[in-house]
């Protein structure tokens, strides 16, 4: 994986050496450094839906393919928020400049869900089935410590990305168990926007003494003719002084998103009608004898399409109230024990708040609770145990609030190498 999602996804939850955390399996190849390197996980999840639960809604409100049944169960063996992952990537230092490139394939370990590989069909184990295969990492970098590094390629999205990286559902299950694909949610939708995997171009500045930042163009979502690109950015101050550390940092982005005035229109002559897009991010993370205390809040509009998720397809049609207000937070506490065991607890809340005067007067809310235990049994292979108490409300008129609750527990492990 890409470093510093490996440091930080590591040495957030189980406070390993940047050593160890950073430990791959190191090839000198000629002029190049070659690091293989990645996790896998596993989870046994067991899930209690009751009212009308749901891992998303799409924007209309409409119930999608994340709904569940009123007062239904589920248990499967599953990936975590992180999916397995298997990472390439090399490094050398040529004409004074450091030369880099990842590529980065995650995987799921059910195969309850569809891809491109068995022509979308979901549902099909053993054997003859296969699961879904995502390449979330394929970038080149270049740059020098002097002024900084340029990427270009597919990458983690730069706002939102400290909010997930902080997260001590990272390396466990959080909300989202239960259903089709290669991981589940975590805190995503309940505390903080997925930071999402894009293609963009980014710059990073030089650290001057803790003081970095990064800006991003990347690729449009949420579009119907391409036509508009994304915009991200934030500024971070990373500290030490003896037994404290810590880290704050501010963020924003900006696009617009597009949707057909009608699906017979769109087709005919392809009007389309464009909303803004744009948010800001604040947060910040304080350690102290191994205890650590974060504490993140967004808040934009237009934004988020209900799960948690920035918008990254398109709206085929016209939604009554499709422009509203985002905001949204989440405060964690973790301590490590003496047996080395991490304990943590956290909450966190997201809100789609609907135009005043459209059909959808209530707003959309995500509230979870959830606590765990992350235990390193070697410096690389570590045992999970969580419980996660999701609460949501679907927007609607008041007289039909549609409101549920999800309640999981989870058991497993995660390698790292």
């Amino acid at each position: 994986m890409n470093k510093n999602i490996k440091l930080a996804v590591a040495g957030a939850i189980l406070a390993l050496s940047a050593s160890a955390a950073n430990a791959g399996i190191i090839i000198p190849a000629g002029d190049w450094t070659v690091d293989i390197s990645g996790n896998v996980n596993t989870f046994m999840t067991h899930t209690k839906h009751s009212g009308t639960s749901q891992t998303g809604r799409t924007a209309g409100g409409a119930a999608s393919a994340g709904y569940a049944n009123a007062d239904s169960k589920a248990t499967q063996f599953q990936t975590g928020l992180l999916p397995s992952a298997l990472g390439i990537g090399a490094k050398t230092r040529q004409n004074d400049l450091d030369v880099a490139f990842q590529f980065s394939l995650f995987t799921g370990s059910n195969a309850n869900s569809g891809d491109g590989l068995n022509g979308g069909r979901a549902n099909e184990n053993g054997g003859l089935g296969y699961n879904s295969l995502n390449i979330r990492q394929s970038y080149l970098s270049f740059g020098d410590k002097s002024w900084g590094t340029i990427l270009l390629g597919r990458n983690l999205g730069t706002f939102g990305s400290d909010a997930i990286l902080s997260d001590m559902t990272l390396l466990g299950v959080g909300s989202g168990a239960g259903g089709a694909g290669s991981s589940t949610l975590g805190r995503i939708g309940s505390g903080y926007i997925y930071a999402d995997w894009k293609a963009q171009v980014a710059y990073t500045t030089p650290n001057f003494n803790g003081f970095e930042a990064q800006v991003a163009i990347t690729e449009g979502t949420g579009q119907l003719d391409n036509s508009n690109l994304g915009y991200e950015g934030k500024a971070s101050y990373s500290f030490a002084a003896d037994a404290v550390t810590g880290k704050v940092w501010v963020g924003g982005k900006t696009a617009k998103i597009q949707t057909a005035v009608t699906v017979a229109a769109a087709a005919n002559n392809g009007n389309i009608t464009e909303f803004d897009s744009q948010g800001g991010e604040v947060g910040g993370k304080l350690g102290f004898s191994g205890a650590e205390l974060v504490g993140y809040y967004y808040s934009g509009k237009n934004m988020d399409q209900g799960a948690g998720f920035a918008i990254n397809t398109n709206v085929a049609t016209p939604v009554a109230g499709f422009s509203h207000d985002n905001s949204g937070g989440y405060v964690q506490a973790t301590y490590i024990l003496p047996t080395k065991t991490k304990v943590g607890a956290s909450w966190g809340k997201s809100v789609i708040e609907l135009a005043a005067g459209t059909a959808e007067l209530r707003d959309a809310e995500r509230e979870a609770w959830v606590v765990g235990a992350y235990h390193p049994l070697t410096k690389h292979l570590n045992l999970v145990a969580e419980y996660n108490h999701l609460e949501t409300t679907a927007a609607a008129a008041v007289a039909n609030v549609s409101e549920g609750k999800q309640k999981t527990m989870s058991l497993g492990a995660i390698l790292f190498f």
